[in-house]
């Protein structure tokens, strides 16, 4: 597949049937979008949306288009109700503890969502018997982190530090294991994906860069970064979001296709924290600025790159937006926001973007 542009086909996602967990998450709620404007038959499962999140923003333009239901995915009694009533050919699991802050705070809550609840849709799913293709998706955070300048790969020593990461490691064994245990003949095809750091906009969560630099503009304050030198991975929501769903269908058409992907975006897209607090700023405008102030907080790796050249090569799958592009597009989200203007119009803009530049093949480097 070296060299073939993957084309997002809205067509075969119609009428299909999705199970997706995690949909009040920011993720989630931008995947309810898509799922819902190409009539995709999604049944949702996730805890109650909080308030401020994009779901909430969101929920009553999808009211009639998706089936939202609130649970716990640590429920099993009623996750696997969920599921049977679904009886889903798709599966996206993003159900989780996402926050690496809020892990060391309650590391046994962030492993019993993150871990168990991997267990129980899996559960679901060699249960059901229904489900063709299934897609868990955990982070960059999964390797074992030895500050290395090149990305990691995914044949890489899984073993994340801090309580978060480690649960999305130990998530990932979770599903080889399922895998290779009772899905071995390929009639459900199981893979997981390793994304980078997402931005974009409607992202409301507490003790990440670009919402904490949203509620500082949006407060006349300068915006606070705990560690500017760190390199990230940063790529736009959508981004992930299209290979996932790349994803999705070719192992549903070549099972051997399954197994383990990183996502993220181009080598020199990988920025410092302190570099994409200066893209935010000069978007934004208004004098926006930032300042280096460590709170002595707990150990997050300071250097984190990713080696996307399997999914690029064995899927065709390419980034579209460049970082610069990325901030962009995130700042003309929450300044629609901020303005009390449509904001699911401005969403519906830049999918429509996206996706026209995955149907025309050009290259990240080629979008500014």
């Amino acid at each position: 597949m070296e060299g073939v542009v993957n084309i997002f086909d809205a067509e075969f996602f119609r009428n299909r049937r999705i199970f997706l967990t995690g949909h009040t998450g920011f993720k989630g709620a931008w995947l309810c979008k898509i799922l819902a404007d190409v009539e995709a038959h999604v049944t949702c499962y996730s805890l109650p949306p909080e308030t401020p999140c994009l779901f909430e923003l969101i929920c009553d333009h999808l009211r009639d288009k998706i089936d939202s239901r609130y649970g716990d995915i640590r429920d099993f009694e009623a996750l696997s109700s969920a599921f049977r009533e679904s009886s889903p050919e798709f599966v996206i699991h993003m159900a989780a503890q996402p926050i690496v802050r809020d892990g060391y705070r309650d590391p046994a809550y962030t492993f019993a969502v993150n871990v168990m609840g991997t267990v129980q849709i899996l559960e679901c799913t060699r249960l059901a018997g229904t489900v063709k293709s299934f897609l868990n998706v955990t982070t960059d955070k999964v390797y074992q982190n030895n500050e290395w300048p090149w990305g990691y790969r995914e044949t890489d020593v899984l073993n994340g530090v801090d309580p978060y990461s480690n649960s999305k490691s130990c998530s990932e064994l979770v599903t080889g294991s399922y895998r290779q245990s009772f899905f071995a003949d390929g009639a459900s095809a199981l893979s997981t994906a390793r994304a980078g750091n997402v931005i974009g906009g409607g992202d409301f969560a507490t003790d990440r860069i670009i919402p904490d630099c949203f509620r500082a503009v949006t407060t006349g304050d300068t915006i606070v970064l705990r560690n500017p030198h760190a390199i990230r991975p940063f790529q736009h929501v959508l981004e992930p979001l299209f290979a996932y769903l790349t994803l999705l269908r070719s192992q549903y058409e070549n099972p051997t296709a399954a197994g383990a992907y990183n996502i993220g975006p181009s080598d020199h897209d990988c920025v410092t924290v302190g570099r994409l607090a200066d893209l935010f700023c000069a978007a934004w405008g208004q004098k926006a600025a930032w300042e280096n102030i460590s709170d002595g907080g707990p150990h997050e790796a300071g250097y984190l790159k990713l080696d996307c050249s399997k999914i690029k090569h064995k899927l065709g799958w390419q980034p579209r937006w460049n970082i610069e592009t990325a901030v962009q597009k995130t700042v003309e989200w929450y300044q629609a926001y901020a303005a009390d203007r449509d904001i699911i119009s401005c969403m519906e803009e830049q999918i429509a973007e996206y996706s026209s530049l995955t149907q025309t093949g050009k290259d990240s480097d080629n979008i500014a």
